[in-house]
């Protein structure tokens, strides 16, 4: 059986406070890119009473044991009966990019898993899962815009329809840690609260949604900074970093002619 887990961009990103556990709250606008996906197919393996994992693609490092799609079938094992399987990922979503793609093949996994062996689990049982793996997981149950607070686990829908504009995504290959990310930020409660601007003109949220991150990261990675000043010369209506980064991302109205575009990196273009 086999699923496509997609990625998503951040619209604004406020880190207000550190928590007792470690985590930080923040403040966000979710908004699925439908249209950038991983591939990701699990069946049964009736050869080893093992789970075995491959992935094909972007080079996935590290032990394959700490992959959240493993992860999520021993999560999910401890409470249903599943046997063993075999999964493979072919990973097309950029690795360390701030566009969730982790999370969203471990909360497509939880589904696949959930609907191949007819598991019957509540919403609640895979949401639990989910946030048991990543902060951004549980938003990929939901897929669709939404407005995120806590660590990333407290969804509130929010009507968003981004659909007049081209998504132009561009990823220096550059890898930024969480632990980098956060690093650099001072939380603090943001003036502008997102909800407030986001129904303004997309032309409008420059002044008012922003990243929290990209002040600290820009300063170690000017070429980030440099990327948004070329998205917006070229002509975006809103430009910005996708969570903690690297992906810089600009929205462009569907008019205009994103064939055209010049950048000193590769650069992806999304309908939305």
């Amino acid at each position: 059986m086999i699923c496509f887990p997609n990625a998503k961009i951040n619209i604004g990103l406020n880190i207000t406070s550190k928590r007792s556990d470690g985590f930080h709250e923040i403040q966000s606008i979710f908004y699925p890119v439908k249209n950038l996906q991983d591939g990701l197919e699990i069946v049964e393996n009736k050869e080893s009473d093992a789970i075995e994992f491959t992935s094909s693609g972007i080079a996935i490092s590290g032990n394959s044991n700490e992959n959240l799609c493993v992860k999520a079938y021993h999560l999910i094992k401890k409470i249903c009966d599943v046997p063993p399987i075999k999964i493979h990922l072919n990973k097309h979503i950029p690795i360390g990019a701030g566009m969730g793609g982790g999370s969203a093949d471990a909360a497509f996994f939880i589904q696949l898993i959930n609907k191949k062996f007819k598991l019957n689990l509540s919403y609640q049982q895979m949401f639990d899962a989910a946030t048991a793996l990543g902060s951004d997981c549980a938003f990929f149950l939901e897929n669709k815009p939404c407005y995120v607070k806590g660590r990333g686990e407290i969804l509130q829908p929010i009507e968003l329809d981004l659909s007049n504009y081209n998504l132009v995504i561009i990823y220096p290959n550059i890898h930024i840690s969480t632990k980098e990310a956060y690093a650099g930020v001072v939380p603090k409660i943001s003036e502008q609260n997102i909800l407030d601007h986001i129904h303004k003109p997309v032309s409008e949220w420059s002044g008012f949604i922003y990243n929290d991150f990209e002040v600290s990261i820009f300063e170690t990675h000017p070429q980030l900074k440099k990327i948004k000043q070329q998205l917006y010369t070229q002509g975006a209506s809103y430009a910005s970093m996708s969570g903690s980064g690297s992906t810089m991302f600009g929205l462009f109205k569907n008019s205009y002619e994103t064939n055209k575009l010049n950048f000193e990196n590769e650069h992806l273009v999304f309908d939305l």
